[in-house]
């Protein structure tokens, strides 16, 4: 048996589905069980067709309450009402995928503290957690962007941010835009300058420049392809593009995942990795930041099995040295 036994609830969702692709690989984890009641007695590999092969386990509706790690892969609001209805072990560690406990005002439930899982942010509060708020995965992008700005206290100016996710940004269930004739060969933009990623981006950058009043300006965009997000962030900086770029790349010097890059970037470079790649430009008065992530992965599940590898010591990179689809 492996050391870190493992459960996962909200089973049968895109998040889900990337967590168990990766753990039944991680050379430290067993999979102990997967709750999803809609699916409970099916094959895991019946809805992710992709682990046909790989995994016998089916679905269930039943909690193994001693597993040393649960994952929540609900809907925003779910985790709050599955830990009220549901009771684990002391010793069970607890990462959200979802948006429940991001936030100061929503951290502490049921007198247990959850830290906020950024490791670049707060590597080794993580360290010590036993409970986390896995980042949401424009949050993860933008934050990347901004926090060498924000730790120099160089954020004095309104900051203006595009980002576009691809479809798996908006889960399983289908919606008006997620259809694929309407998503296919289309473009448009949702929950402009108030998308609710916003709080815990701000949050971040205050605790880092706790002066910082001016705006984070969102425009989140939906693309017409399936995973990625790419950010583009621009804002006022007085210095060069040099000292700009000695800057992130200090901020960076000992993320395991964040990379500094002289070269423009494109999508397929962090497709199916747990990377982050920041690009830098300068335009007269303003800095341009190119911010590119898995929104599956580094946007969610391979930053909390990141997490994870932090809480228990093991090296923060075991089971995520992916290569990326670029071909």
């Amino acid at each position: 048996m492996k050391n870190i036994q493992v459960g996962i609830i909200g089973g049968a969702g895109y998040t889900a589905g990337e967590l168990i692709r990766l753990l039944i690989n991680h050379p430290e984890v067993e999979i102990n069980f997967v709750y999803s009641t809609s699916n409970a007695g099916n094959k895991i590999s019946s809805v992710h067709q992709d682990l046909l092969g790989d995994l016998e386990m089916k679905f269930t509706d039943t909690v193994n309450p001693k597993v040393d790690v649960l994952f929540l892969c609900l809907g925003h609001g779910n985790s709050v009402k599955f830990l009220s209805a549901n009771t684990f072990s002391e010793n069970t560690k607890v990462i959200d995928l979802g948006n429940d406990f991001r936030l100061e005002s929503d951290k502490v439930f049921q007198g247990n503290t959850f830290v906020y899982g950024l490791p670049e942010l707060q590597r080794d509060a993580v360290k010590k957690a036993n409970y986390i708020a896995n980042p949401g995965c424009f949050a993860t992008a933008i934050q990347l962007a901004l926090l060498p700005l924000a730790e120099n206290g160089m954020l004095g100016s309104d900051v203006h941010v595009n980002a576009v996710t691809g479809s798996t940004g908006a889960g399983t269930s289908l919606s008006d835009t997620s259809h694929f004739p309407w998503r296919d060969n289309n473009f448009s933009y949702y929950k402009p300058f108030t998308h609710q990623h916003l709080g815990e981006i701000n949050q971040s950058v205050k605790q880092l420049q706790n002066s910082f009043g001016s705006e984070i300006l969102f425009m989140p965009n939906r693309g017409n392809f399936s995973r990625g997000i790419f950010a583009t962030v621009y804002t006022n900086f007085d210095g060069s593009l040099e000292e700009a770029k000695a800057l992130f790349k200090t901020f960076y010097k000992d993320a395991k995942f964040t990379f500094v890059s002289d070269e423009v970037l494109h999508l397929k470079q962090v497709v199916n990795t747990n990377k982050c790649l920041i690009h830098l430009h300068k335009h007269n008065n303003k800095l341009l930041v190119t911010s590119i992530i898995d929104n599956l992965l580094k946007g969610a599940s391979g930053q909390a099995i990141q997490n994870m590898n932090l809480m228990f010591g093991l090296e923060e990179t075991t089971g995520l040295q992916l290569k990326a689809t670029y071909f």
